[in-house]
């Protein structure tokens, strides 16, 4: 399975993908009206530390854990890829205390979010298409 996979010696800090990811999820199709004056809401984020920055988004694990707490069954996973079903989300914030990447985070839309690899815009994750400088990728390793 194609996942997002970030080189963070090549990541700038710019936060690009943030504004990519806030839009791809946002359900307008003009960027400017999405996300001009608004606080945004992403679900991948950048890190910095010192001297490296680097993109935190979902992994989705192999055996995810974040699965196996939700308490409702609201996170599932299927051919590798977990998503959160937003109507079944009870807000209890399991999921979030078990994801050991800090991957699943409070929503505008819903109770919580996570990365879905943009599965549900019919693309390839806009994060990785507007990393100017290719330190987000999305293939198979």
């Amino acid at each position: 399975m194609k996942k997002v996979w970030v080189n963070e010696e090549w990541c700038l800090g710019c936060h690009l993908c943030e504004y990519n990811c806030a839009y791809a999820n946002s359900g307008i199709t003009d960027m400017v009206k999405a996300l001009k004056g608004k606080k945004i809401n992403p679900r991948i984020r950048i890190e910095e530390s010192d001297s490296i920055n680097f993109a935190v988004q979902c992994r989705h694990c192999d055996d995810p854990i974040c699965v196996k707490s939700c308490i409702s069954g609201a996170l599932s996973q299927k051919d590798g890829l977990v998503t959160i079903d937003q109507s079944k989300c009870v807000g209890c914030f399991t999921c979030v205390m078990a994801c050991p990447y800090g991957c699943i985070l409070p929503s505008d839309e819903g109770p919580m979010q996570k990365c879905e690899l943009c599965t549900k815009n019919g693309t390839e994750p806009l994060c990785v298409k507007g990393c100017p400088n290719n330190a987000i990728v999305f293939e198979e390793r």
